[in-house]
């Protein structure tokens, strides 16, 4: 119970915090006044380092989602306004939580690239048709609207024209699938994004607590391309482990007492030659998911090519030398299938007629070093490990030395 309360933990954090933190500013009178000077330069703030951010790192979905949050904010009514404006920002309302959910589908592809100027030119679309909607036909467009799909009851409770609900309601609905899917897909950051705006939006007008909302929904954006950032260069794209340079980061904050486990997959390179790089990938994820799950809290990290680094704070040799030995009993004793590039996504009604499956067997030698005497930084602590992993490849493989 302890991990999963911990891990929903990491899962909401700090995205829910900081919406949590804006609604309530933005609700509280006596916070309006710090909010009326802060607010304007907040969002020009994020609005700037957005848009820098997604030019300089080809950030597409950043820079479409700042301009539609600008956009929205510029096109919603003032606190008295005509029928045309209400209109205008009725269909906003509903629009906004759709395009952020597209911008969840589709794939990063350049903001100047041909596909990104398909997407400009659908959000100038967009514009235009409601500018002319606005100006031409504000009763049409206002009729559409607020088409009552919901009761009055509910649609004046939220505060949101019914589509504007029903739409937004979608949107978080297949954002949050996506974030369970994959927890590190764009549903994440633009499920808390579209949460944030749908909290300015809820006031109906332009004025302070809604550009603060926007914003806030700015500044989810911009740590979302720092986090992915981060784990671009610290995590590993084929096992999802942490990589060398997190390790070598690691290796620096801990104490006086650790050890080291080098684990090599042994005869790779012959595995790959003779059933493929595809294969080679998939024995790759198997050895990473076994140590990942290593006993003695024991961190495992991608240390390049077939090899694995895995570290114990505050354990002695012997007992990451156990700890290791037990995943190595499990790797060998795991039936590898060569699955085929053939083979169905899904299984099949009528399962065909069976086949003689590929197997393979999987083997892995490691080493491990502790800090002590002759090991002192955690360089030495390494390369011990790596003496040792290269002596129970001498020894025969498939085996653990110290």
């Amino acid at each position: 119970m302890p991990d999963r309360s911990s891990a929903a933990l990491r899962a909401l954090l700090p995205e829910a915090a900081i919406v949590a933190a804006a609604v309530t500013a933005t609700r509280v009178p006596a916070a309006h006044p710090t909010l009326a000077g802060v607010a304007p330069v907040f969002a020009l703030a994020v609005l700037a380092t957005g848009l820098l951010l997604a030019w300089r790192f080809h950030r597409s979905r950043l820079a479409f989602a700042l301009v539609l949050l600008l956009l929205s904010w510029l096109a919603l009514p003032p606190l008295h306004p005509t029928s045309a404006a209400r209109a205008l920002g009725d269909a906003v309302a509903t629009l906004l939580p759709l395009n952020l959910l597209a911008l969840g589908l589709v794939s990063e592809r350049g903001v100047f690239s041909p596909a990104g100027l398909r997407g400009w030119a659908v959000i100038g679309l967009q514009v235009a048709v409601l500018v002319l909607g606005a100006n031409y036909a504000p009763f049409a467009l206002g009729r559409a609207a607020r088409l009552d799909l919901l009761s009055a009851g509910i649609a004046s409770a939220v505060g949101l024209p019914a589509p504007a609900i029903l739409a937004s309601i979608l949107a978080l609905a297949l954002l949050a699938t996506l974030w369970i899917r994959d927890p590190r897909s764009p549903g994440r950051n633009l499920f808390w994004v579209t949460v944030a705006a749908l909290a300015g939006l809820t006031h109906r007008h332009a004025g302070l607590e809604t550009e603060f909302s926007f914003a806030t929904g700015g500044l989810l954006l911009v740590l979302g391309v720092v986090e992915a950032s981060y784990h671009l260069a610290y995590h590993d794209a084929l096992t999802d482990l942490p990589g060398r340079r997190a390790l070598e980061e690691a290796l620096l904050r801990l104490g006086d007492r650790y050890a080291v486990a080098m684990v090599d997959v042994d005869h790779f390179k012959q595995f790959n030659d003779r059933y493929g790089h595809d294969a080679g990938d998939q024995v790759l994820r198997m050895v990473a998911a076994r140590l990942e799950a290593v006993a003695g809290g024991g961190t495992a990290y991608r240390y390049g090519g077939e090899e694995f680094a895995v570290l114990f704070p505050g354990q002695s040799a012997d007992d990451a030398a156990e700890a290791i030995d037990a995943v190595r009993r499990a790797i060998e004793g795991s039936s590898f299938t060569i699955r085929s590039r053939l083979r169905p996504r899904r299984k099949p009604a009528e399962p065909h007629a069976r086949r003689s499956a590929t197997r393979a067997t999987v083997t892995v030698s490691a080493g491990v070093a502790e800090r002590g005497g002759r090991t002192g930084s955690p360089r030495q602590v390494v390369d011990a490990a790596d003496r040792a992993l290269y002596a129970a490849k001498a020894a025969g493989r498939n085996r653990v030395s110290r």
